[in-house]
């Protein structure tokens, strides 16, 4: 037994420990051997031999299972020392993320306005039809509604369809002057290489009394911005229509692509559409209860603009969160 005993303490290992064990207890193993002695005695030898050996195979089981514990302790500590990282060693690596382009691009709008006094509101993601067509011009039945496919609920709700809900939520709870811009998430059931079910606007308004704000306003600050966005480009101004407002123009800049020349991105025109505005018809102003005012607004699609600054071809990569296309933006 004190060999055994000996053995056990010698062991370094939790796998020499094993073989140990198995040549103990195993069925060619020590006690294996001692137990069959058994069949050669007889009477109270017998008894007092088998009794021997029972204990002794009790005080092996309990060093075995000890020296056991203690060696896996040991090597569950020698795994953590070899894994320990000192946190006060100084590392140049740097993994950074950065903003997501719609994000980035979106930001880069809103810290323009925001230079230029406008505030930055926001309103509900579920619409009524008050809010999102009503009070824009935009009565029952009218034609121009189907310009906004709209995703509606079974109450009669829906999900807005453009970041204009905001701007009458506004008008209704403050007068004129007003100078604030709105964006955020709208729905449309659209989904191709220029449309996705979700995407984001920044629409613009200005209000104040009759005859203080014109479309000359409008088109000063909407020529600045672009050329803030896009550098120096050409900008024109195309008649439209649009039921909130009245003169309304789209706004083309200069291709960015092909500088006028015509490509496949323009379809040969040299011009991309950037923005839709206008002054606000005074339909709107008499749903919100205001008088002698005067104002004009203006809309942009986020996604739009980013494609064109990130030139990425194709808006649904925007959302698959592919990390090939993320990555280039840290």
């Amino acid at each position: 037994m004190e060999t055994l005993k000996k053995s056990i303490e010698e062991c370094d290992s939790v796998k020499e420990l094993e073989r140990l064990r198995v040549e103990v207890f195993g069925k060619k193993g020590y006690f294996a051997k001692e137990f069959a002695k058994l069949k050669e005695l007889s009477g109270d030898e017998k008894i007092a031999y088998a009794a021997r050996l029972n204990e002794e195979k009790d005080k092996f089981s309990e060093l075995v299972n000890a020296k056991k514990s203690f060696l896996e302790t040991k090597e569950y500590e020698d795994i953590l020392k070899q894994d320990a990282v000192d946190v006060s060693l100084y590392s140049n690596i740097v993994n950074v993320g950065a903003l997501h382009p719609v994000i980035d691009t979106m930001d880069k709008i809103i810290e323009y306005f925001v230079s230029l006094n406008f505030s930055v509101e926001d309103g509900p993601l579920v619409e009524d039809d008050f809010h999102n067509f009503e009070a824009l011009n935009l009565p029952k039945f009218h034609p121009a509604r189907d310009m906004q496919d709209t995703f509606y609920f079974k109450d009669g709700a829906l999900l807005r369809t453009h970041t204009s809900p905001v701007q009458v939520r506004t008008m209704l709870s403050q007068d004129p002057p007003i100078r604030m811009i709105c964006p955020g998430a709208v729905f449309r059931p659209d989904l191709d290489l220029t449309h996705t079910p979700m995407f984001h606007q920044i629409e613009g308004l200005v209000v104040d009394k009759r005859g203080a704000v014109s479309f000359a306003n409008l088109k000063s600050i909407l020529e600045e911005f672009l050329r803030y966005m896009f550098g120096s480009v050409k900008v024109r101004f195309r008649p439209s229509f649009f039921p909130f407002t009245e003169p309304s123009a789209e706004v083309d800049i200069g291709c960015i692509f092909c500088h006028g020349a015509g490509c496949r991105v323009c379809k040969n025109t040299g011009w991309l559409e950037v923005l839709g505005c206008g002054t606000v018809d005074q339909n709107v102003f008499n749903a919100v209860g205001y008088k002698n005012s005067s104002g004009y607004a203006f809309g942009l699609g986020i996604e739009r603009f980013a494609m064109l600054l990130h030139k990425i071809p194709d808006l649904r990569s925007l959302f698959e969160g592919d990390l090939r296309l993320l990555e280039q933006f840290k």
